[in-house]
């Protein structure tokens, strides 16, 4: 998790410094792969909780919404 906190502060930094005097091309790459990175992190965290939600369907049965969607199983 230390990991993406230092990814979000870095980004941080970089629209910072955006905003104040300009990235270079090279901070504007940085700039543009942290952010994928940490969409895609968000993505992945979002997928996992939704795929652990059970429903309850009127006829009883409880249904894993990642197995029932994704194909996905609960770990």
């Amino acid at each position: 998790m230390a990991d993406m906190q230092d990814r979000i502060k870095r980004i941080n930094e970089l629209y910072h410094k955006s905003q104040s005097e300009g990235l270079t091309s090279a901070e504007l790459l940085e700039q543009k792969q942290l952010r994928q990175e940490y969409i895609a992190s968000v993505r992945k965290n979002l997928r996992g909780q939704l795929d652990a939600i059970d429903v309850v369907e009127e006829n009883g049965e409880i249904v894993n919404l990642g197995e029932k969607y994704h194909g996905t199983s609960r770990t």
